[in-house]
This record gives structure tokens, C-alpha cells and sequence, in this order.
């Protein structure tokens, strides 16, 4: 179901990433945002041609959302490799209650047949993201990432593209409130998805 598994073995030895040491306030490894964010709001397409809006395709569930790439050397790999391996160990409640969204930046290259095999190879469920350049940059702008831009190289004329690769968790409110930065753990990540989904429960 997964692939790349020399990912994840290179995921698990540890690539960086989070240090050990206090939670955040609500008890997160992940980096709580002083500023809560939107769910992007732009029309997209998912992989497999039909339409996905944000608000009514994640309502009720936590929402992973990561802005990247298929041709991504090292990064979008491992970010997905790590939670597809995580959320194969949890409970069935939590792995019904999360949802991963990948949003492709390369529209280009990522057409729909290749955004599917790319994402459902790491796990069937994953959601594979496309839309038009200026609705991805402008769902970029709406979550505070960046612009990307792409690094062609000299001999082949292919491009890599350099972005900033935090998931944003949404709480099940439809409310982005955790970052988890490249080099974040699988058991980090096995910590905070049942708090994620508990999140606001009384």
C-alpha cells in the first residue's frame, strides 16, 4: 500500500526535526499557531477529475493539508511516507476522523494521472489536490506560505521548486491551529492526531 520504503527508513533513523522538550499549551508536539487559519477556500479538482471544495469535503474531520510536489526529491515524500505508516497503526476512529490533502504546485508536470498514482501510492485514501496556478498561489497566500518558485537546472532543463513544506493540521472546526515541519517524527505524530481530533470535545 506504501512505497518508497527507503523514506521511511531514512523518516525513522531521524532527519532532524522536532526536539524533545515542553508541549505546547493544548498539549501539542506541533507547533501551535498564534494566528489560527482558514481552509482555503479556491475550487479545486481532485485526482480523480471531480470537484473538491474544502469546507464540505473535510467538514467534521481533521484536515492535513500539505502543499507540494511529485517531483519533490526528498520532502513531500517523506511527509507523506511518515503519515500513511502512522495512521496505519491507529485506531479505526482516528484514522476515519483524518483526512490527508495534498495540493500540488505543479500543475505542470502533476496532471491528474500522474497526482493519482503519486498519492494513492502512499496510501489509497490520501487526496491528491490540482487546480489552476493562481488559485494554488492564491490558496497559498490564504494559509501564509509563500510564493514558490521553480530552480531549473543547467544539464537537463528540469526544475526543482523551492517551497516551504509545513502539514497544517485543521481541527475538526474547519480551523488551521498546528504546523508540523519537515523532520517531524512518526511518533510525534502518533501523539497528536488523537489530541487534533479530540480537539474541542468537552
Amino acid at each position: 500500500m506504501k512505497h518508497v520504503v527507503v523514506l521511511l527508513l531514512a523518516a525513522s533513523i531521524g532527519c532532524g526535526g522536532q526536539k524533545d522538550g515542553a508541549l505546547s499549551r493544548h498539549g501539542f508536539i506541533g507547533t501551535e499557531l498564534s494566528a489560527p487559519l482558514p481552509l482555503p477556500s479556491q475550487h479545486f479538482t481532485d485526482s480523480r477529475g471531480h470537484p473538491f471544495r474544502f469546507d464540505s469535503a473535510t467538514a467534521g474531520k481533521v484536515a492535513l493539508v500539505f502543499f507540494g510536489y511529485s517531483h519533490c526529491p526528498d520532502v513531500c515524500p517523506v511527509h507523506l511516507a511518515n503519515l500513511a505508516a502512522v495512521l496505519d497503526k491507529m485506531p479505526e476512529e482516528i484514522q476515519r476522523q483524518v483526512t490527508v490533502v495534498f495540493v500540488t504546485i505543479d500543475p505542470q508536470r502533476d496532471s491528474l494521472p500522474v497526482l493519482d498514482a503519486w498519492v494513492h501510492g502512499f496510501d489509497p485514501d490520501f487526496i491528491g489536490l490540482t487546480a489552476a496556478p493562481g488559485d494554488i498561489a492564491a490558496a497559498q497566500r490564504e494559509v501564509k506560505l509563500p510564493s514558490t518558485g521553480a530552480v531549473v537546472g543547467a544539464a537537463t532543463g528540469e526544475y526543482t521548486i523551492g517551497h516551504l513544506t509545513p502539514v497544517i493540521a485543521y481541527t475538526r472546526d474547519g480551523v488551521g491551529r498546528v504546523e508540523y515541519p519537515f523532520g517531524t517524527r512518526q511518533k510525534d505524530w502518533a501523539h497528536d492526531l488523537p489530541l487534533l481530533v479530540a480537539y474541542g470535545d468537552h
